[in-house]
């Protein structure tokens, strides 16, 4: 966790894949394990397909900031394709991570972020998401990554509350409940950190 044991995460997606709910879900969850926690978004033309950024605050104490992350120590891109149009790294942290969706390694993403030298993790949230549920919603693997990249959360708590808001959101939908659970699952063991 930051030094003054508060984490800022940014989110950057496009309307439609889920940014959002997978920023409100961290905050149900952090805030379950007795975090202070904000999280909400930024939109700019609602409509699906357009830039969205999301953002969490995660703290031990209360936090009185009202305000957009400016200096983020995470960020997490949702659409690979933000990175063309995108400043994602614009105030991170020096000792944060990006953390993107793509079949590339962290490697190959480097050359795409200039200036930034700190730490860039990449998961293929896309596949993961198209093998285990059948259609392409990365959201899921995604907060699994910035959850195990991170280190705000205990992995295995994470996992067992997370079970408990999923039973209740598909609680008519069984198989959506357990294609989400191993989306987590295999995310937190595929994310690569480089």
């Amino acid at each position: 966790m930051a030094t003054n044991n508060m984490v800022e995460i940014r989110w950057h997606g496009r309307g439609g894949q889920g940014a959002k709910t997978a920023c409100m879900l961290l905050a149900d969850v952090a805030g379950l394990q007795g975090k202070f926690v904000q999280g909400f978004p930024e939109y700019g033309p609602e409509r699906m397909g357009a830039p969205i950024t999301a953002y969490n605050r995660i703290s031990e104490k209360r936090c009185n900031i009202h305000s957009f992350i400016y200096n983020p120590n995470y960020v997490v891109v949702v659409d690979e394709t933000l990175l063309d149009s995108v400043d994602v790294t614009g105030g991170l942290k020096e000792g944060g991570a990006i953390i993107i969706n793509t079949p590339g390694s962290p490697q190959e993403m480097r050359p795409r972020l200039p200036g930034w030298t700190g730490k860039v993790c990449t998961i293929d949230a896309r596949r993961i998401s198209e093998e285990i549920l059948g259609s392409n919603f990365p959201n899921t693997p995604m907060l699994g990554a910035v959850v195990k990249v991170s280190g705000v959360l205990d992995t295995e708590r994470f996992l067992a509350d997370i079970e408990e808001s999923f039973k209740s959101k598909f609680a008519s939908k069984p198989r959506l409940f357990e294609g989400n659970m191993a989306t987590l699952k295999k995310s937190l063991e595929e994310v690569q950190i480089g």
